[in-house]
């Protein structure tokens, strides 16, 4: 990987506050770049160019804002035209939003003025409360998936954004629920910091107050900075100022528990980003099967359903089913098993059901409800695949249509061929063309021996579990 030992850690670490839905993310003008929005500098060239300032000069463009509004005797509107021209344009999310919607982050924190993060969340099926404004906090809305809290404002409401020093100053009386609320999020979940410069002094009031409570104590916080590099014709004495600025800008944010993890592009943060999806949805498996006879299997069919799902919890998995014919009903039957006499924990935790909608004879409703259902796992094990039609059994083509559903999405294949019909197809289908699904080269003996027939339900499971770990 291109990663370091960090960010190893930090992908673990932030993996498994995801699983305890610890996890927030802090979004500045720097998530949204890549979508086409300017970020402070940007926005501010034409101000700074209007008072005689060199924006590239400038590190407090709080003040710069407020002093080409002092120019403009208190005047905001040609603030307002600028911020109309420049976040009303129509533009779409990029892949790191579209990567953290689909993630289950509950909590989203942003300076930046746009709807990118709300459209991300309602194109993943999310419903989004999102709060720009002192009088959402007493608002829900109901069923919500995510809050977005918006601090400086909101692109519909441009003339109350938070732009200018006299902003800053009384925003924490015109914004204390703001304020009270991001102490209260800083001190219960784990940030990611994407974009963002550290510059707000709202924030680093937050942070001060959180640091002097909390002392040695704080929650571990994480931020990406790209690498510096050295500009096109920049003397090598500039470029050691900024190197060594941006290295004393790193301890200070140790003294908040923030973690500073270098990238060499802002493409690798992408990446990272990716890498922890797969490694949730990794810990989720989707149970592929359907079976109106378990004839030719020689062991117990509807036992190997129930012990597997069974299996799975006990090795800290979570398990998607469709209710598949003859083999969902036995792996809930083992999963409700497993949860209510010996894990205690909650139902929706463990198991999500999709039941199929077999009434529908729409392939477009069904081929939607099979890729919403797999999006949710990283792994897929294929069970069995016979179904009656016109009186004569047949393989189910719908276990190949989710095989090419999960192989689309990446997902880790595990056809048990011992299991027979569409599933012995599948496990031909990836043992012939091993290369093609598996980068691995030590796992092919283990799928090898998920055809034998003469293994007993233990065996195959205890096989299924190593190949997936």
């Amino acid at each position: 990987m291109f990663y370091n030992k960090e960010i190893e850690y930090f992908i673990s670490d932030f993996v498994s506050e995801l699983g305890d839905n610890n996890v927030a993310i802090f979004a500045g003008a720097g998530l949204s770049a890549p979508s086409g929005f300017v970020d402070w500098k940007g926005l501010m060239k034409d101000f700074s160019d209007q008072i005689d300032l060199d924006v590239e000069k400038e590190d407090d463009l709080i003040s710069l804002a407020q002093y080409y509004l002092n120019k403009q005797k208190g005047n905001r509107y040609s603030i307002t035209k600028k911020l109309v021209e420049e976040f009303t344009q129509d533009k779409i999310p990029n892949d790191n939003h579209r990567i953290l919607a689909r993630l289950p982050i509950p909590v989203y924190w942003t300076t930046n003025y746009d709807r990118l993060i709300e459209k991300s969340l309602v194109d993943n099926n999310k419903k989004p409360d999102s709060k720009y404004a002192k009088e959402h906090f007493v608002k829900t809305i109901p069923k919500r998936d995510a809050i977005v809290y918006k601090m400086h404002g909101d692109i519909e409401h441009l003339h109350e954004v938070v732009l200018t020093k006299d902003q800053y100053e009384s925003y924490y009386e015109t914004h204390s629920a703001f304020l009270s609320t991001l102490a209260g999020d800083l001190t219960a979940r784990t940030f990611l910091f994407i974009g963002y410069s550290f510059n707000d002094p709202n924030l680093q009031y937050i942070l001060a107050r959180v640091r002097v409570l909390y002392k040695d104590h704080q929650r571990r916080h994480y931020c990406f900075f790209r690498e510096l590099k050295q500009w096109k014709n920049e003397s090598y004495e500039d470029f050691e100022y900024r190197r060594v600025k941006q290295k004393l800008i790193i301890e200070d944010l140790a003294r908040f528990n923030i973690h500073v993890l270098l990238v060499k592009e802002y493409e690798d943060i992408t990446k990272i980003l990716l890498e922890i999806e797969r490694r949730y949805k990794m810990k989720t498996v989707f149970i592929s099967g359907s079976a109106y006879t378990f004839d030719g299997f020689k062991n117990n069919g509807a036992e190997l359903g129930r012990e597997l799902s069974i299996a799975l919890l006990k090795h800290g998995y979570k398990i998607v089913s469709g209710f598949g014919l003859g083999v969902g009903q036995y792996v809930i039957d083992g999963a409700l098993d497993e949860i209510y006499n010996n894990r205690k924990e909650r139902l929706s935790d463990q198991l999500q059901l999709f039941p199929f909608p077999v009434s529908s004879n729409s392939p477009d409703i069904q081929n939607n409800y099979r890729d919403n259902m797999i999006s949710h796992a990283g792994i897929t094990i294929f069970l069995f695949g016979n179904k009656l039609k016109d009186g004569s059994l047949i393989n189910s083509p719908g276990l190949e249509k989710e095989f090419k559903i999960s192989e689309q999405k990446k997902l880790l294949l595990v056809p048990v061929g011992a299991t027979g019909y569409a599933s012995r197809e599948l496990w031909n289908e990836v043992i012939n063309n091993y290369d093609k699904y598996y980068q691995e080269k030590n796992k092919f003996e283990m799928l090898k021996k998920l055809g034998d027939t003469s293994l007993t339900n233990s065996q195959l499971i205890n096989i299924i579990l190593e190949f997936i770990k």
